[in-house]
């Protein structure tokens, strides 16, 4: 017990005293203090007191699909501190290939008594996988905001980038180089955010264009990317900028250049593009108004303002840079000069 005492006490920034006051009930503690005793006491995965058990913590849970895309590093960073800034303390909950389920995740934030829920990913952008663990939070009434495309009948808030203004960005850019064979390295079939870029690409490419699937890793891309080329794709746009860089690696493996031979177009803009070879050309994600946004929103359904489950767009923006150039001139049927 008093080995607990003092972890929690050095968490929250007070005195034992002051945590044993918390945890008995007494008065003589100011709310914000029992507000960061409670907090730390989560945090350290102490049980609560069964008097306090009712009670939520300033605790908020930030679900991520996967730390090897840098993107979702980055967005973590952006919702933390705004999260830290509005007095609430992050729980990162990061899934791995074959590690802890989604539905085992939900019930620990539970469990933890967490304010809310910021999913930066999950079953929820699959549009044919299992989605009834999400019950569990809306019938608690738990504060959710989801990030990115998903299905439409969870009935929480989305903050998305316009996927098909990304496309259509990406897509003009690769035209204006006098690319005429376009291909696209996309997500799995249910993989709603690239359900919308194909929409958006058919809308102003009609038949005119070519997809290969992938799992988001940069082999599968590299696999994927090849067969594009095989096909004689010259230009390819790709859902990510994993899979972009996994496509750069395809071409060259087939002894093609990248940019003279085959120009890649990545989505994200993650940390580190301008340092690969050749930096990447990428429609950039608004990461940082987007993170915000998503921390305003759940910060306004915990504090009892009505939130419409609305899905709000952010526009994207074009970086060019030296992974994309005029077409070649002539190609065989190899797809090689």
């Amino acid at each position: 017990m008093t080995k607990r005492l003092a972890e929690v006490a050095k968490k929250a920034g007070v005195s034992e005293a002051t945590v044993s006051r918390v945890l008995n009930g007494r008065s003589g503690v100011s709310e914000a203090t029992r507000a960061s005793v409670l907090t730390a006491l989560d945090v350290l995965g102490y049980e609560r007191p069964t008097k306090l058990r009712g009670e939520r913590g300033r605790l908020v849970g930030l679900v991520l699909p996967e730390l090897q895309n840098p993107i979702f590093p980055a967005l973590a960073e952006v919702v933390t501190a705004s999260l830290a800034q509005r007095g609430f303390t992050p729980l990162l909950a990061a899934r791995t290939i074959g590690g802890v389920p989604e539905r085992d995740y939900i019930e620990m934030l539970l469990d933890h008594q967490v304010s809310g829920v910021v999913f930066a990913g999950g079953s929820y952008a699959l549009a044919d996988a299992e989605h009834s663990h999400y019950r569990a939070l809306t019938d608690r009434r738990m504060p959710v905001v989801m990030v990115n495309a998903g299905v439409d009948d969870l009935g929480f808030p989305h903050i998305s980038t316009d996927d098909a203004v990304a496309v259509e960005q990406a897509y003009g850019h690769l035209k204006s180089l006098g690319h005429q064979r376009i291909g696209m390295v996309m997500g799995p079939e249910d993989h709603m955010p690239s359900r919308r870029k194909l929409a958006g690409l058919e809308k102003i490419a009609g038949d005119d264009w070519h997809v290969e699937r992938t799992n988001f890793s940069m082999e599968s891309a590299r696999l994927a990317a090849g067969r594009l080329i095989e096909r004689g794709v010259t230009g390819m746009i790709c859902a990510s900028d994993v899979l972009a860089l996994g496509s750069i690696r395809a071409a060259r493996r087939l002894g093609l250049d990248v940019p003279r031979d085959v120009s890649v177009v990545g989505f994200d803009d993650s940390a580190l593009m301008t340092c690969t070879d050749p930096p990447l050309t990428t429609v950039r994600q608004p990461i940082e108004m987007m993170g915000q946004a998503a921390v305003d929103l759940l910060v306004n359904q915990i504090e009892g303002s009505g939130v419409a489950a609305d899905e709000l767009l952010f526009e994207p923006e074009l970086v060019v840079r030296g992974s994309t150039a005029p077409a070649p001139q002539a190609l065989g049927s190899s797809g090689r000069p």
